[in-house]
């Protein structure tokens, strides 16, 4: 990895321009900066993100990078993050990504930089240097909702497969049998997971899920608007399209009412992620449900166990299926209460 030493002998600039520079000190010149960064940019020198771990002091501030601060789940997540953190004597400073990998290592660094004492990361991929060289630097880090396979960091997030299963059960008993999916960026574990357990569900009945009926999204409201229009557009249209996020729900609800059709009569829809709005759509959709504070809660403890020298736990929660009127139910149709487990790695 570069240093500091190597970006001032790249750009024929001392040591202190360089640090100058980085600190944005109105005292460089224009040239002097320009060499620098260019400098900076060809070695991919990263200031702070390994001579952190070897600081003795702390600062009481977490860092919280999510993936959408405009996606409701996300937003309550923030919430849950900063009243743990806050019950714990630690303040957060948040970042977020948007669903861009250079917007989320942008607020990574800076975050370093303000010398935090831990990290939660939402991550928008699994490929990120940045965040790998953290963690073997010694920041403590901890994952929520996503991961990144292979980092040893400890992971706070859903299960939603037997939710997965029991959405399927139910659209199977409502007579649907021509299920598709909005899938969330592959480049995301949840991305991949949700696809994976609604393809296995389906094999449960018997039902496969053909290449037309998975539309590629990005956990936007947009892509779900552009995937059901795709759907609608197909010789035989699926009966039930299930959004991998609530933004693409409601993108593909918008879409339904676009072409003058009608939600659950013209084609039913489903959701992964709950959010508050649900109950006064109409119809209200049915959605599996996260612990969302529970999970902002935990992760919050995992990473101070973590900043004070405790190991930190893995927390696994379930998922649970909210039954609405989104896909041909009765009115009134029961809802399932919301079981608890927890699992350490």
């Amino acid at each position: 990895m570069a240093s500091i030493k190597d970006v001032a002998a790249e750009a024929g600039v001392s040591v202190a321009t360089v640090s100058r520079v980085l600190n944005d000190h109105p005292s460089v010149s224009a040239e002097a900066r320009t060499r620098v960064l260019a400098a900076v940019q060809t070695l991919g020198y990263r200031p702070n993100a390994v001579a952190r771990s070897l600081r003795t002091d702390q600062t009481h501030t977490l860092g919280l990078v999510i993936s959408d601060v405009m996606n409701p789940y996300f937003t309550e997540l923030a919430r849950s993050v900063e009243e743990e953190a806050r019950a714990l004597g630690y303040s957060v400073i948040i970042g977020n990504a948007d669903e861009r990998p250079d917007l989320q290592d942008h607020h990574v660094r800076n975050l370093l930089d303000r010398r935090i004492d831990g990290l939660l990361v939402s991550p928008t991929d699994g490929g990120s240097p940045l965040m790998l060289d953290a963690v073997r630097a010694g920041t403590p880090m901890v994952f929520v909702d996503r991961w990144i396979p292979g980092v040893d960091v400890p992971v706070v997030r859903t299960d939603g497969r037997a939710a997965v299963r029991d959405l399927v059960a139910h659209l199977h008993e409502l007579g649907h049998r021509r299920l598709a999916i909005i899938a969330g960026p592959a480049a995301t574990t949840t991305g991949r997971e949700r696809v994976e357990a609604f393809r296995e569900a389906l094999g449960e009945y018997g039902l496969e899920l053909p290449d037309a009926y998975i539309g590629q999204g990005d956990f936007q409201a947009e892509s779900g608007r552009r995937v059901t229009e795709g759907f609608l557009d197909l010789p035989e249209p699926p009966e039930v399209v299930f959004a991998a996020d609530n933004l693409m729900a409601l993108g593909a609800l918008d879409a339904v009412r676009a072409r003058g059709l009608r939600v659950p009569d013209d084609l039913a829809l489903a959701a992964f992620d709950d959010i508050r709005w649900f109950v006064h759509t109409d119809p209200p959709v049915t959605a599996i449900a996260q612990p969302t504070g529970e999970l902002g809660r935990a992760a919050v403890r995992a990473l101070v166990d973590r900043i004070e020298g405790r190991p930190g736990e893995s927390v696994t929660l379930p998922g649970r299926l909210v039954v609405r009127r989104s896909c041909g139910e009765p009115p009134n149709p029961p809802q399932s209460p919301t079981p608890v487990q927890r699992s350490t790695s």
